[in-house]
């Protein structure tokens, strides 16, 4: 006879909240971003209070972007926004084992992946401008879907001066990403003076 998993249940209570404006939709979404799949309602609601969390700490979780964007908000105040992200379905929790999780909906992602794919563009803009290009290694095992469209995204700027990052990337990814890099190079070759 196999012993039934007891799951840990939760209970929504977003109370009070009637709507959230988009700069804070994003942010709860990019700091969920680093739970998905693996943290919960309460580890989200303390990266985003600014936490120092030994376990949060111990992943590194102060270096998300979105670490203490409500940090003059009370941890309930907090998860109250992160059970309406849920109600509105922006996030959605499901059960690995016995543990609640966050996944994104697939609304949430499709502002998050938006919000990755800025957030990369502006770190490679800012990197092109120097020679130290080790960021670019951060990016190999990261959704296909943003990479790609990063990839695109640089080729339209029709900016040479992407030119030594991309090829800085090509050295450290995979081989479907590194022909879009060659024919993002190649393009942007063409404006070269």
């Amino acid at each position: 006879m196999s012993k039934r998993i007891q799951k840990v249940s939760y209970t929504l209570d977003s109370i009070g909240v009637k709507h959230l404006i988009p700069i804070e939709i994003k942010a709860i979404l990019r700091a969920a971003d680093e739970l998905i799949n693996c943290g919960g309602r309460s580890m989200l609601a303390k990266i985003l209070k600014g936490s120092k969390d030994k376990k949060l700490l111990e992943h590194g979780l102060e270096n998300c972007p979105s670490f203490g964007f409500y940090n003059t908000f009370s941890l309930p105040e907090i998860t109250k926004r992160i059970d309406w992200m849920i109600v509105n379905d922006y996030l959605v929790i499901e059960y690995s084992g016995r543990l609640p999780l966050l996944v994104f909906s697939h609304k949430g992602w499709e502002i998050e992946r938006e919000t990755l794919l800025e957030e990369l563009f502006t770190k490679l803009r800012q990197l092109s401008a120097g020679s130290d290009f080790g960021f670019v290694q951060e990016l190999k095992d990261m959704n296909r879907v943003v990479i790609m469209n990063l990839i695109e995204k640089i080729k339209e700027t029709n900016d040479p001066v992407f030119i030594p990052i991309l090829q800085a990337w090509q050295l450290t990814d995979y081989k479907k990403v590194v022909a879009e890099l060659q024919i993002a190079v190649d393009h942007l070759m063409r404006f070269k003076e």
